[in-house]
């Protein structure tokens, strides 16, 4: 992944579908540029403590959501991504 793509709203929309690992270690990249940035610090601090509570990670769905080869793998994934909201 780019370095210029690390960004919080990348580590944002990782947390939100649930890739709750890859945020926090794009959260932590940002600190190690910016230590002073205070929403990396919280966001952080937040899933450092829920972590233990983390579902296990759908390697697959992961590979999809990052990258997708094809306009099929985009389809799948918004069908599995509406189904899994659905069920929140």
């Amino acid at each position: 992944m780019a370095d210029s793509i690390k960004t919080l709203t990348l580590a944002q929309i990782y947390e939100m579908q649930g890739l709750k690992e890859d945020a926090l270690k794009i959260y932590r990249e940002i600190l190690l540029e910016s230590p002073e940035n205070k929403e990396a610090q919280m966001a952080i601090k937040r899933l450092m403590l829920v972590q233990k509570y983390f579902p296990p990670l759908n390697l697959a769905k992961k590979e999809l959501f990052v990258n997708p080869k094809s306009q099929e793998d985009l389809i799948q994934f918004q069908r599995w991504l509406l189904q899994w909201n659905s069920k929140i």
